[in-house]
């Protein structure tokens, strides 16, 4: 029990910590309010879900150990990070009335929103070596695999819904102002450089 509370308060830290998957939490509340984001939330945990299942197969063995195979994971989510850059960079500011659509009168795209998330997180193989590193320290081989494994994932699944949903609304509370002309086109730009530099960050990273 002791060892399953220290894995959770690491885990609390791993997802309060900015990233990319926390900026397009960011991003998707301010333009589409705390209930938009949902769907992204919802792809970037299913996400980690698939992450984790990778990192405990040969696959997962596979990605530590080919540098080409981590290479082209590394091209693949940075290419897709810089996509959602230049895209935020150029996008027009969102005007929200108050049942949450968008002033071209459309509702929130949640099945698009939840494929960027889950996307998002299949292209990061940092996250393959983040499951392969840190799981092994907290499972008990001499019991039950199956389930202490279970149990983890679905326990970090569980906090990278509840605290992308905490900064969705703390997001909510400004986008009012963020959502006008200015304010807009301020967080677009820097929530698209901001994306653009991850992208750039994780093509030039090594192991």
């Amino acid at each position: 029990m002791e060892s399953y509370v220290i894995f959770v308060i690491i885990a609390t830290i791993t997802v309060l910590s900015p990233g990319p998957g926390v900026l397009l939490t960011l991003t998707n509340a301010i333009r589409y309010g705390a209930g938009g984001a949902i769907g992204g939330i919802l792809g970037i945990a299913f996400g980690t879900f698939i992450v984790a299942g990778v990192s405990a197969t040969s696959l997962g063995v596979l990605l530590a150990a080919s540098s080409v195979a981590f290479t082209i994971m590394k091209f693949i989510g940075a290419a897709y990070l810089i996509y959602l850059g230049i895209k935020l960079w150029r996008s027009p500011a969102v005007k929200i009335d108050q049942d949450g659509f968008t002033s071209t009168g459309k509702p929130r795209k949640k099945r698009r929103q939840f494929l960027e998330g889950l996307t998002l997180q299949l292209t990061n193989p940092k996250a393959v070596f983040f499951f392969m590193s840190i799981f092994p320290q907290f499972v008990d081989y001499s019991s039950n695999y199956s389930n202490q494994f279970l149990l983890l994932v679905v326990t970090y699944s569980a906090l990278v819904v509840m605290i992308h949903m905490l900064y969705a609304h703390l997001a909510k509370m400004a986008r009012g102002w963020l959502s006008s002309d200015r304010g807009g086109k301020i967080v677009n730009r820097i929530g698209g450089g901001t994306f653009m530099c991850f992208g750039i960050g994780l093509a030039s990273a090594t192991r």
